[in-house]
This record gives C-alpha cells, structure tokens and sequence, in this order.
C-alpha cells in the first residue's frame, strides 16, 4: 500500500523534479489508460527522427492493404546513398512484402524501408502523399516526413507528435508483432538468415514491452520509442537525441523504475550530453561498483607486481 502511494505521489512530479538527470535531449512518458503525461523535458522541441520514420511507413504500408505475399526485389535504387549505411539485405535479393516490412521494423533495415516505399502504389511520390495525410490524420501538426527511412534530418518531429505516432502505431497487430521480436529467421534467396532486433531491451529479463522502435544518425542522435508495462500501468516513452545507447538504455531503465514507484538506477554513469552524473545510491548497484573497484584496485597490484619483476629480471641478465 505505502508503495503504491509512494507511486502516485511520484506521478505529479516533473522530469526537472526526478533525481536523475536524463541523457536524451528530449523525454515523454505519457500513461496510456488516462492519457496523463508522467515525465516531460523538451517535449515540444522539433528534432531530426531518424529510423522512428519507419513506424510512420509501416501504418502507411498497412493501410494500402497490399498484398504481403507479393515478392520484391531489392533494388540498386534502395541502397543508401545519404549515409552510407550498411545492410544485411543483398541487392537483388526477392524477399515477400511481409518479411520485407519486417526486416525495416525489427533490424531497422533501410534498404528494406526503400524498398516499401519504391513499390507502393504510384511510387516514391505516392508514398510521400500518403504520408503526408496519415500525418494530418493523426494531428501530428510539429512533424515533416520526406523519406521512408530516417536517414534524412528533414524527417523531424516533436516527442508530443511520436506519442501520437506511437499510439497510433500499437493498433497494428503486425507493427506490435514485429517490434517486440527479439529475432527471426528470414528467407534471403532461399537461405534462412538471422536478424535481430536493434532495441536490447526486447526480451530482456523483466522487460514487458508492447511496442518498439530505434533510430539514430549523427543528427538524430540515439532514440527510442516504447510502450512498456510496469506495476500494472502501461506506458508511452519517447526517447530523443540521447549521445550514446547507453545514455538511451539509462533513461528508459529508469522510467521504469519511476513508473514502478522504485528508486533510480543505483550506479554512476556519465551523460553523454553535458556530462552530467547520475548519483550512486545504496543497494546492489554500489556492492557491484565496489566489487569492480576491488577487482581493479587487484588487477593494478598484479600488474605493478609484474612490473617488478621484469626489471629484477633484466638487472640480472645485464
């Protein structure tokens, strides 16, 4: 009871309020049972989006109604030439819609994403149309989307507008699906290949995640949408332009941590953006960072120690 109170209190409170400073630029946490916003830092602030883009180009996939047993191959077109990027789909490679659509969302492929959008109904333009009213259609009225990946910093929007792209997003049994895979086997050119999804935190342990997508580029920085469940609540985060994974992985930790009503991760971690310190706590966390300092403290002893050794040794043989 104490805990659950101690919850409740919590929620009023503003991210300027919570005890750990948050590494990504912007942060929203929104309930989704009563649509309340429980943390809040920058969350008007239009930024580049990077692969979040690919929920928006999914829904609008999805909405076409197209056949997703139709093969298609992968084309020279669809090979980035903004970024570079890599990928693990092979140019000419004939892969079902489906597994294609997959592919975009689990590993966040950008060729497969091109590949959407190049074979939707009137090509790219009929699919930048598309997006334009699926856009409208959500009133999402901060957000400009000109291509299917995420690679262009022109895909911008605000933390309050991917909520809304996000909630939008879990009414599609398929987008739930293929975002909370922690892997999958797909057929390339008659061979099953293993990809994987690029969030961590699917599948890990104590984790109950209900939708997930990343993204990053160097102007996007690290980013992140989930909808997660904890203590019985469910939840919408939006995680944007944090300077490392890491930085990325802490904030979403400890949102879960606050919605759960539990105290911040109790370990010391540098932000990547401004450098601020996230304040060792008691419990486990500080008996792991003394043990780690031990371990060191051991380790350097050892090395003096061989050291030592070495310049006995040489004063003998000269």
């Amino acid at each position: 009871m104490i805990k659950k109170l101690f919850a409740t209190a919590l929620m009023s409170f503003s991210a300027a309020a919570f005890a750990v400073p948050f590494g990504s630029q912007s942060v929203l946490v929104v309930d989704d049972e009563t649509g309340k916003v429980l943390i809040e830092k920058n969350a008007d602030t239009v930024v580049p989006i990077a692969s979040l883009t690919k929920l928006m180009t999914a829904m609008v996939v999805l909405d076409a109604k197209l056949d997703m047993d139709e093969q298609i191959e992968i084309d020279r077109s669809d090979v980035d030439t903004v970024k570079f990027s890599s990928s693990r789909v092979p140019v000419g490679a004939s892969i079902a819609r489906r597994d294609v659509l997959h592919l975009a969302l689990m590993s966040s492929d950008n060729r497969a994403a091109a590949a959407l959008a190049r074979t939707y109904p009137g090509g790219k333009e009929g699919f930048k149309a598309a997006v334009r009213r699926k856009i409208h259609a959500l009133g999402m009225t901060q957000t400009s989307i000109e291509e299917p990946t995420g690679l262009s910093p022109h895909n911008r929007s605000t933390a309050v507008d991917l909520v809304k792209m996000a909630t939008a997003s879990t009414k599609y049994p398929e987008i739930v699906r293929m975002t909370t895979e922690t892997r999958d086997i797909i057929d390339i050119n008659g061979r099953g290949v293993e990809y994987r999804n690029t969030n961590r935190l699917v599948g890990a342990k104590g984790w109950d995640v209900g939708l997930s997508k990343t993204g990053f580029t160097n102007e996007a920085g690290r980013c992140l949408i989930m909808n997660i469940k904890a203590a019985g609540k469910n939840a919408t985060l939006v995680l944007l332009n944090a300077g490392a994974s890491s930085a990325r992985i802490m904030d979403a930790l400890n949102i879960r941590r606050f919605i759960a009503g539990d105290e911040p991760v109790a370990r010391v971690a540098r932000a990547a953006t401004g450098g601020s310190l996230i304040k060792a706590s008691a419990g486990r966390s500080k008996s792991k960072a003394s043990a780690r300092a031990k371990a060191g403290a051991k380790a350097k002893a050892v090395s003096k120690r061989k050291q030592a050794k070495v310049k006995t040794t040489r004063k003998r043989r000269d």
